[in-house]
């Protein structure tokens, strides 16, 4: 019996096979969110099956020899698309096996042959004897589709090789983007821009491409430079050290403390040195982003550093104008200055002539964002004065970090590091941007020199502080031990050894 023949028989089992495919692919649709994408072709041909066996039964002859063949052609098509769709996107992935799309393609393609090639056995032509009588044509086919099978063998070449995967970040020429498919005629990149770039897969066998992958079951790791023009006088170690130091003592989301930030001295140009910053990136759709808050500290830090910019400028100014302009400026800075010393607690009392020797003393250090002010335990001989921003206050506790207030505008921390030498007491991060001053050990001594009471005087205020800051960690739960009298320490601090 010819499985071509249109039968009664034969079209009611082919009825009931096409209708139990499409209560097959509509259970499919409704089981898996995005399932429609994936059984087109198999809807396309279901319903051109159904139209061609109807053609079959309501014709005669010829007419419905050929209907009846062309759905039944039709119907082993739908079943092979049904089929793959239902293992690699439905069988596999319940099972936690990810196959590429890629695998789905030749597999619908190579079945799909098979059938054709049944088929033609079936409606009584020799395939063999087809393609020995048209070798001419045949040639000239396989001439014609040389870029459609390079584009296949690529496809199935970065696949086998790992070369490339879904969800790889790539970068081709001047595009950069991820994976998100790899077809059987290309692969598609969608930028950060959420624009699809499609590139055939015989190009990328032919071109150098750069993929940025995590090694296997490991953490991706991108390194990322930014540079900086400073100034050329500025020594070359400090401002090294400063630009480290400005990733590394902060909260910078997607930036990763290992491996360390490097900075070297990368070029030297007319009224600047270039400085590269080197870090390392752990997400690389986030570059652009991490890139500028990696540079808001820095210019921060080189800023607490006493670092200027360097920039290639050509200037012409009057010298008369010029030096009006810096007594100006100066006459500013001095007024600010002398601002933040009086609204601090500490010097508030003191005669204007002293604030004002203090005044001189103190050096602009601003912070970003996230920037650790100052580390609990950690030593330095200076204390800050807070213009403007916010920082929150913490110490280490039994079980882990404890709160213990915010800093704002007027307020001062760090005094005992500068009064008495002692490691600082608790943590400070900055929550906002912060405009701060700093003064140091040899500021306050400079005071200390010409009017030695006013260490009884500061360091009341100082005890009555300490003791504050102690109650506040005590109710914490991080009970700090007794240091002794302060005016003694501070007075021992300051005075040179014999």
């Amino acid at each position: 019996m010819n499985p071509l023949d249109p039968s009664a028989a034969g079209q009611r089992e082919l009825l009931w096979l096409l209708l139990g495919m499409g209560a097959a692919a509509g259970v499919f649709r409704l089981a898996r969110a995005g399932g429609h994408r994936s059984l087109g072709g198999t809807w396309w041909c279901l319903l051109l099956a159904l139209g061609a066996q109807a053609l079959a039964a309501f014709t005669s002859g010829a007419l419905a020899q050929g209907a009846w063949a062309a759905a039944v052609a039709l119907a082993g098509l739908a079943a092979i698309q049904l089929a793959c769709t239902l293992l690699f996107r439905g069988a596999l992935p319940a099972v936690h096996l990810a196959a590429p799309r890629i695998a789905q393609d030749l597999a619908v393609t190579g079945l799909s042959l098979a059938w054709c090639l049944l088929w033609l056995r079936m409606a009584g032509v020799e395939p063999t004897q087809l393609f020995t009588t048209s070798a001419l044509i045949t040639a000239v086919v396989a001439f014609s589709m040389q870029d459609t099978l390079g584009n296949v063998l690529g496809g199935v070449m970065l696949q086998l090789d790992h070369s490339l995967r879904v969800g790889d970040w790539v970068r081709i020429d001047d595009t950069g983007g991820r994976v998100v498919d790899v077809r059987w005629r290309y692969t598609a990149i969608e930028t950060r821009s959420r624009e699809r770039v499609v590139v055939p897969n015989s190009w990328l066998m032919k071109n150098r491409f750069t993929v940025i992958r995590a090694p296997d079951g490991g953490q991706l790791a991108w390194r990322r430079a930014v540079s900086f023009n400073v100034d050329p006088a500025a020594d070359p170690d400090r401002v090294a050290t400063a630009l480290e130091h400005s990733v590394l003592d902060a909260r910078i989301p997607h930036v990763l403390a290992h491996p360390p930030p490097s900075a070297i001295l990368g070029d030297l140009g007319s009224g600047f040195s270039r400085y590269t910053l080197r870090y390392w990136l752990a997400d690389p759709q986030f570059d652009d982003p991490t890139d500028s808050a990696v540079r808001v500290h820095a210019l921060a830090a080189l800023a607490r550093a006493g670092v200027r910019p360097g920039v290639p400028v050509e200037e012409r100014l009057t010298v008369k104008e010029n030096d009006s302009w810096r007594a100006a400026a100066e006459r500013r800075e001095s007024g600010r200055r002398l601002q933040a010393i009086r609204s601090t607690e500490l010097f508030a009392h003191l005669p204007e002539p002293e604030q004002a020797q203090l005044a001189a003393h103190l050096v602009h250090a601003p912070f970003a964002a996230g920037d650790i002010m100052t580390r609990e335990g950690s030593v330095a001989h200076w204390l800050y004065l807070v213009i403007e921003g916010e920082a929150a206050v913490s110490a280490d506790g039994p079980n882990g970090p404890v709160a213990l207030g915010t800093l704002h505008g007027g307020d001062v921390f760090g005094e005992l590091g500068m009064l008495t030498g002692e490691p600082r007491r608790a943590t400070v991060v900055a929550l906002t941007a912060m405009d701060c001053y700093r003064l140091d050990k040899a500021g306050f001594a400079s005071l200390l020199k010409l009017r030695p009471e006013v260490a009884h005087e500061v360091a009341a205020i100082a005890e009555r502080r300490s003791a504050e800051l102690g109650a506040r960690m005590a109710r914490a739960g991080t009970p700090q031990p007794a240091h002794g009298d302060l005016l003694a320490r501070l007075l021992r601090f300051f005075t040179p050894a014999a």
